[in-house]
């Protein structure tokens, strides 16, 4: 028995792999290099979804299907009333995504892969006291997102920024999310289950809530200069730098390269607050080096959630959101799994070990 199931292997899968000591993910036979800043969401969700739903939809016409998906739950905006806009953006999300039919077919498929990023966007301006923004059936799901945010055409650079956030936290294994999906989908409830399970996995701050700390951290340094010397405060209490170490790689995170190289075109477009990418920077340096000195025994590097929240900020989604917007991107891994375990996988029923006490002998 491995508490918190350590290395223990629950499922097969042809989705993705992730090597820690390496510090590589594949994705579906395709090394996440290839992939981020190549590829846009569209293309990796047809790529995961390959054999697993019918019928099969290349990325051409999967973008246009799910453009008319997003049309379709945009009618569920309408359910967010005053008591759901006081939740937290993904509690909100969850709440809307259990309206929808809990179906497996290509079409439970797509309202499921749109709903997310239609309702983030909607409950935001909603709590703002903004119009919700109908969807543009024509337009690709990270311009569509972005221009239901903010209200105006997004940038080339906006759109390739979210399109490489979008599918660099596509698939990562079995993590928490994923095996509740999968537990959902061993019992053979339907899609829109597995995809709630998941959500309220992910919200969990061990979880899908790291990033909003990150540019809490990043706030409260203020400047280059003050990096180390912060740094070396926040270590001396006990306190854990936000953006550093993972559950499984040893190594850097190969997510964070991905997305660190995301924001240069921004910076390049001036689209960004280049002061603040400096600053990060800054912090990064100072970070690994004071890890290095008074952790060298364990294994610290930059993780997806440094330059994630980073990336978000600068495309104008409010630190409240980012767990939203990652289940925006994760939604089609964890519907590749739960499609995965339900036709190849058996009911998911582990053992536990008593250890309460035993009744008194007669």
């Amino acid at each position: 028995m491995k508490n918190g199931l350590e290395d223990v292997i629950a499922a097969e899968t042809q989705l993705s792999d992730v090597d820690g000591e390496a510090g590589r993910l594949i994705i579906r036979g395709v090394s996440l290099d290839r992939l981020a800043g190549r590829s846009t969401y569209e293309d990796v969700a047809a790529l995961l979804l390959d054999g697993l739903i019918e019928p099969h939809l290349d990325a051409s016409e999967l973008r246009r299907r799910l453009g008319q998906a997003r049309m379709e739950v945009f009618a569920e905006v309408k359910a967010a009333d005053t008591l759901l806009l006081k939740l937290p953006p993904v509690d909100a999300i969850r709440a809307l995504v259990a309206r929808l039919p809990d179906g497996e077919d290509i079409d439970t498929v797509l309202r499921l892969l749109a709903a997310p990023a239609v309702f983030l966007p909607a409950v935001l301006r909603l709590q703002r006291g903004e119009k919700p923004l109908e969807p543009e059936a024509g337009l690709s799901q990270s311009t569509d997102i972005l221009r239901m945010l903010s209200g105006a055409m997004p940038s080339a650079e906006q759109t390739a920024a979210l399109d490489t956030y979008l599918v660099t936290i596509s698939d990562h294994g079995l993590n928490a999310s994923t095996f509740a999906s999968r537990v959902i989908a061993s019992t053979r409830a339907g899609l829109t289950s597995s995809v709630l399970a998941a959500i309220s996995a992910l919200k969990g701050p061990l979880h899908g809530g790291a990033p909003g700390p990150v540019l809490d951290m990043l706030d409260g340094i203020g400047s280059e200069a003050n990096a180390g010397p912060w740094l070396r405060s926040a270590l001396d209490r006990g306190e854990r730098l936000m953006g550093f170490g993972h559950r499984v790689y040893r190594v850097r995170d190969p997510r964070a390269d991905a997305l660190k190289n995301a924001l240069k075109p921004l910076v390049a477009a001036s689209q960004v607050n280049a002061a603040r990418i400096a600053l990060a920077e800054a912090v990064e340096e100072a970070a690994l080096a004071l890890l290095r000195e008074r952790k060298p025994d364990r294994p610290l590097d930059v993780n997806v959630e440094f330059y994630t929240a980073l990336l978000l900020e600068s495309l104008g989604f409010p630190r409240e959101t980012f767990t939203g917007v990652f289940a925006i991107g994760r939604t089609v891994g964890w519907i590749a799994h739960a499609r995965e375990q339900a036709l190849e996988g058996r009911l998911i029923r582990p053992r536990s070990v008593y250890v309460g006490p035993l009744p008194e002998a007669a």
